[in-house]
């Protein structure tokens, strides 16, 4: 509400229905030209279809340019408190009072209520981190797998603007981990490039991105969401790849590139490198149903920066050719070595070593890649040219012309008028390095409701019985059983004759109290500090039986009501 990015939702979502409108009118309508044969009839049908083609690309203009713009959306987190309170679960459950629990319920509503607006810094990652790191412990106090809790989770896709419900707090969980990723590739791209510490601020932030949408992608691998579909997160962990490779690029440059042949064969790979992942990214960007719903912003971004960083690479070795002559001071092992490891494949006809000795092998060769480069920064900005929204970046424009020109100037400077026409083709430029996907690394916290008890007996999933108040009274101070396990301790080797049984105490018993202590979390050698100074009045003890864990399913026929919460999209530049 104070930011207003619901209307773009609801924006995003209206243009959604009326290009689904319009897709079936052009179904029937297609369905209706096949099957009639009037001749009337089709004229009429071709007149529709135009004017609902028209409609669709307006349409999809539209949505394009509104996905291309927007830096946030809202998505649906379900307010567990709904459970707490409506339903409540701590009282029926747990046999706790909730009214107990109020501190602890207030500080899960605060930490949710903040994780509705991170900053776009390290700071609101963790926040997120700290949130998703406590909903497997609330799951496991309070999602039972026996129980229908009636709870929908909802997600609206950010690239198709469709939402869908999930009664499973897996897509919750999902849900944070991809706004993880998009706040992380926020950082990345608010960085600053200028200087070294903003690029590795941006490369950390893009990789992370990375792994975490790879985590994402191999744990809810049945999450039902365009956006969180394998194919969709495999564009987007390319996409984050491709970005942090750029960045490692403009890392090396920065200092400045030295004109040396080593140097120049270094930063050829780089480039090389930059822009087979972006190919990639391209590739996987014009796939269906992947290209019905990217914006046309990106696929191109993807196009003109494998065009531009495959020109960058050929310019590279070719200055390193054509600038730089093999001296009887270069160590000529190294530099044959280092020629071949270029190249996917050696031009026909030659070896590196000719290439490098041989002062027209070497010009051959050299002028064919500065061809290559010319030929690849004029297909990046007609590429270019083509994307309307491209065309409002006017920075990117002057970039492809000075690194077109520059690849005409050095041209220029090698060009021979005499010299017959040479169709050498220059060989494709490779690097062998690959950037890593980080692992992700989880946030520990401290259970919000630990007090109702250790996890491993006191969850969800288990049952057991109402409290019940059992007297101790020891005979010969013998309380007639033993102790045994960690927290909480349970009764073992009970005498069946000894009062505790006749009192009601049974062989498994928990126990959850002694006197006025709780001992939830206490072990053997302390709960039995509490019993050994017990006198012949004996004390009170609280204990709880395990029950069946598979009881008849339980269905609610009551929802709750949706809470909408703040999106993040992926950002790519």
């Amino acid at each position: 509400v104070p930011t207003g990015r619901s209307k773009l939702q609801n924006k995003r979502a209206s243009l959604n229905q009326q290009i689904i409108k319009q897709m079936r009118m052009r179904a029937g309508a297609e369905n209706l030209l096949k099957a009639t044969s009037n001749n009337k009839v089709k004229e009429m049908v071709l007149l529709e279809l135009s004017y609902v083609n028209s409609n669709l690309q307006l349409l999809t203009g539209q949505l394009e340019g509104l996905n291309s713009s927007v830096e946030c959306f809202f998505f649906n987190l379900q307010m567990l408190i709904c459970i707490l309170f409506s339903q409540d679960f701590i009282l029926e459950h747990y046999s706790e009072d909730r009214n107990s629990f109020e501190d602890e319920i207030a500080d899960l509503m605060d930490l949710r209520q903040a994780c509705r607006t991170p900053s776009r810094n390290e700071v609101g990652v963790e926040l997120l981190a700290k949130y998703y790191s406590h909903l497997p412990l609330i799951e496991s106090r309070f999602f039972s797998p026996s129980r229908q809790t009636g709870i929908f989770f909802t997600w609206y896709d950010s690239f198709t603007g469709v939402p869908l419900c999930q009664q499973n707090l897996s897509l919750e969980k999902a849900s944070i981990l991809f706004n993880m990723a998009a706040l992380y590739s926020q950082i990345g791209t608010r960085s600053d490039r200028q200087t070294i510490s903003g690029l590795e601020e941006a490369i950390s932030s893009f990789q992370k991105a990375a792994g975490i949408l790879n985590h994402l992608k191999e744990t809810f691998t049945h999450t039902p969401s365009y956006d969180m579909s394998p194919a969709m997160l495999s564009m987007l962990i390319r996409m984050m790849l491709a970005q942090a490779q750029e960045c490692l690029f403009e890392k090396t440059a920065l200092p400045g590139i030295r004109n040396q042949f080593y140097s120049l064969m270094k930063m050829a790979q780089e480039a090389a490198k930059v822009s087979e992942i972006y190919d990639q990214v391209h590739q996987s960007m014009i796939q269906m149903p992947i290209k019905d719903n990217v914006p046309l912003f990106w696929s191109t971004m993807s196009q003109v920066k494998a065009n531009h960083y495959r020109s960058m690479a050929h310019y590279f070795v070719a200055s390193a050719l054509l600038d730089h002559q093999l001296s009887p001071s270069d160590d000529e092992d190294q530099q044959e070595k280092t020629l071949s490891q270029v190249y996917d494949r050696i031009p026909e006809g030659r070896s590196p070593l000719d290439i490098l000795k041989k002062k027209d092998e070497r010009q051959c060769v050299g002028k064919a890649h500065i061809r290559r480069a010319i030929l690849g920064h004029e297909e990046a900005l007609r590429i270019y040219s083509l994307c309307h929204n491209l065309n409002k970046l006017e920075i990117l424009q002057d970039i492809l012309k000075a690194s077109h020109q520059r690849s005409l100037n050095k041209f220029s400077e090698h060009e021979d008028e005499d010299e017959f026409t040479d169709y050498t083709e220059a060989p494709d430029i490779i690097c062998e390095s690959e950037m890593e996907v980080p692992a992700t690394t989880k946030v520990k916290v401290i259970d919000f409701f630990q007090r109702l008890g250790p996890l491993s007996v006191f969850s969800a999933k288990q049952r057991w019985t109402a409290p019940r108040t059992i007297q101790l009274q020891p005979q010969d101070r013998d309380l007639g059983f033993t102790l045994k396990g960690e927290s909480p301790v349970q009764v073992v080797s009970l005498d069946p004759l000894c009062p505790a049984a006749a009192d009601g105490l049974k062989e498994g018993d928990y126990i959850v109290a002694v006197g006025d202590t709780e001992c939830k979390w206490m072990g053997v050698s302390e709960v039995m500090r509490l019993l050994k100074d017990v006198d012949e009045e004996g004390i009170e003890i609280q204990v709880v039986s395990m029950m069946d864990t598979n009881p008849p399913m339980v269905h609610h026929s009551s929802c709750l009501v949706v809470v909408f919460r703040e999106r993040l999209s992926v950002r790519f530049v």
